[in-house]
């Protein structure tokens, strides 16, 4: 019933408690992991980057932004 839906929930909270009272914790703050102060602290733990950057890809175009007109 009510229980077996809560078994992976409770199997996950034995195996690793830090780690899954982290994420709950962040996910009750609404914490965003690519903002700075979470994301530099979280490079700083992994020591890699655990993000991805979009603001240099363009997704092939070459030219800025494009105007329309609307009729």
């Amino acid at each position: 019933m009510f229980l077996d839906e809560l078994s992976p929930v409770w199997r996950e909270l034995s195996q690793q408690p830090i780690a899954f009272l982290g994420g709950f914790v962040s996910g009750l703050l609404r914490l965003n992991l690519s903002e700075d102060p979470v994301r530099s602290w979280l490079d700083q733990q992994s020591g890699a980057t655990s993000y991805t950057s979009t603001a240099g890809s363009n997704n092939g175009n070459s030219s800025g932004p494009k105007s329309i007109s609307i009729d």
